[in-house]
C-alpha cells in the first residue's frame, strides 16, 4: 500500500531567504537622490552661488583693489584677491586649482547621486559645499583669482563661498556621523531581537 506524502509548504520568516534556512544579515536600501532632492541642492547652490558673485560684484564695483572699509571691532570689508586656496596656498598654480575644485565638484555630484537619502541634511550641506566650490571656480577660470574681502585682521581674508563652503562640510560630517550612528543602534537592536528568538 502507498502512502501519499502532502508536500510540506515552504516556510518563509522575515529575515530568511525563501529557503526559510539562509539568514539574512543586512537588508538593502536605496539610499540614491531623489528628484525633490535633487531640486533643493540644485536651489541651495545657485542660491549660493548668487549671493557669493552679487557680493564680489558690489565691493569690487565699491572699492579699489585694498582698500578697506571699518565695520566694527577687528572686522573690516578689505577688497583683496587670491589667486590659490585657502590662506594663499598653491597661488602660484590656478591650473592645479581649477582642475581639483572641478574633480571635488563631480565627485560630490556621484556621492549625492548614490546617498542622497542617507540623511534629510544632504541636500542642503552638499548644495553650500557645490554652490561656493563652483562660484570661486568661476571666479579663477575667467579672472585667475577669487575675490576676499571678509577681513577680521587676525585670520585671511575670505568670502562668502568660502564660509559656505565650511558650513557645509561641517554639517555633512554632522549628518554622515549622525547617520551611522543611527544605523549601528539599528543594528545592535536587530541582533538583540535575533538573539533572542524574536
Amino acid at each position: 500500500m502507498t502512502e501519499r506524502v502532502t508536500p510540506r509548504p515552504t516556510d518563509i520568516r522575515v529575515g530568511s531567504t525563501t529557503d526559510g534556512l539562509t539568514p539574512i544579515s543586512v537588508a538593502e536600501r536605496n539610499y540614491g537622490a531623489s528628484w525633490p532632492q535633487w531640486l533643493s541642492l540644485g536651489s541651495v547652490a545657485l542660491a549660493a552661488l548668487g549671493a557669493d558673485q552679487l557680493t564680489k560684484s558690489i565691493v569690487t564695483s565699491r572699492l579699489d583693489f585694498n582698500d578697506q572699509v571699518h565695520v566694527a571691532g577687528p572686522f573690516s570689508i578689505h577688497h583683496v584677491t587670491n589667486s590659490g586656496i585657502a590662506f594663499g596656498l598653491f597661488a602660484s598654480a590656478t591650473s592645479l586649482v581649477i582642475l581639483l575644485t572641478a574633480l571635488a565638484v563631480a565627485w560630490m555630484l556621484y556621492f549625492f547621486a548614490r546617498s542622497g537619502s542617507r540623511h534629510p541634511v544632504l541636500p542642503v550641506a552638499l548644495g553650500l559645499v557645490i554652490g561656493g566650490s563652483v562660484s570661486n571656480l568661476l571666479d579663477r577660470v575667467r579672472l585667475g583669482h577669487v575675490t576676499d574681502f571678509l577681513d577680521f585682521r587676525y585670520w585671511p581674508a575670505f568670502n562668502l563661498a568660502d564660509t559656505f563652503i565650511v558650513v557645509g562640510v561641517a554639517a555633512l560630517l554632522m549628518a554622515l556621523v549622525a547617520s551611522d550612528r543611527k544605523a549601528t543602534t539599528q543594528r545592535g537592536v536587530v541582533a538583540s531581537h535575533i538573539r533572542r528568538g524574536e
